[in-house]
């Protein structure tokens, strides 16, 4: 009977495991074999041992240059879009009529914010003869393409990276309603204000969420393409030119199949690099009341 249980497990996860070994682990283990040879889709690879990544760290300056803008932007763009969806959540969570409503609005731009249209449409917007452009024209800045200004090329993505909190502001507001109302009661009590009600009850009580939300914010910052695929392809002077994208060049433009996949095993290191670091800085100020806090 036990067998019989076993084997029926076994069944029903069998879809996930095919899946996780053929799509995922199979995938994973070639790619690592790719990045010690010399491998393009049109001819056999051959063992070229460390050789890419001696070249990346020692004689290829598009490595360092979109790694930097890479750090640049997940620098700027994860911290900006969860304080975004922290003050949109903060609003939605009232008990007033036709919130679920305005809640559905504020989530949208998620569900449609990573596709091609969207893409198109936000390299209009801030092109020479879109909204912004038109805006700035009434303040005397005539003919300004942010998309097109090495200066301000990267900001567009940004913010556009900002515009997409739904996500994050679903689980923020999750949280939120987590909270106990004694602990805002309680701190009445005593005197403290919204504001001080704010940092030492619901930043703290979320602290956890933040974390969440914190690394995968920094996983998909990382991981940035389509974006600067479709509003600057990389440009203006390679102002936008992400880490993918020059991994993405480097595999289907020039067909360096093997070194794009040392590229990509570096990639996934500094992301694990930086998601085990806020882990082991997280026990300082995240509080989790199952263990009595920190």
């Amino acid at each position: 009977m036990k067998s019989y249980v076993n084997l029926t497990g076994y069944l029903f996860i069998s879809p996930f495991l095919i899946g996780f070994f053929l799509l995922t682990l199979y995938p994973a283990l070639q790619s690592l074999y790719f990045s010690f040879t010399d491998y393009s889709l049109l001819e056999p690879g051959s063992w070229v041992g460390t050789d890419n990544y001696k070249r990346m760290f020692t004689a290829d300056p598009n490595f360092s240059k979109s790694l930097g803008i890479t750090f640049t932007y997940v620098i700027f763009a994860v911290p900006l879009k969860l304080l975004f969806a922290l003050l949109v959540a903060i609003v939605l969570n009232k008990q007033i009529k036709g919130m679920s409503f305005y809640r559905t609005i504020m989530y949208l731009p998620s569900l449609i914010g990573g596709s091609i249209a969207v893409a198109v449409l936000w390299k209009n917007i801030f092109g020479a003869e879109g909204f912004i452009s038109k805006l700035l024209s009434w303040f005397g800045i005539e003919n300004m393409s942010m998309v097109t200004n090495p200066d301000t090329a990267l900001s567009t993505l940004v913010l556009l990276q900002a515009w997409q909190f739904g996500s994050a502001m679903i689980i923020f507001l999750a949280g939120l309603k987590q909270i106990p109302k004694e602990l805002y009661e309680a701190s009445s009590v005593d005197g403290a204000g919204k504001l001080r009600q704010f940092f030492s009850v619901t930043l703290t009580m979320l602290s956890p969420v933040i974390l969440f939300n914190l690394i995968l914010g920094l996983i998909g910052s990382f991981q940035m393409f389509t974006q600067a695929f479709i509003i600057t392809k990389g440009g203006p002077l390679k102002s936008t030119y992400m880490y993918a994208l020059y991994l993405y060049e480097k595999a289907f433009g020039a067909f360096q199949m093997g070194y794009a996949s040392a590229l990509a095993w570096v990639l996934l290191l500094i992301i694990a690099a930086a998601t085990a670091l806020n882990f082991a800085i997280s026990k300082y100020w995240v509080f989790y009341e199952s263990e009595g806090g920190r």
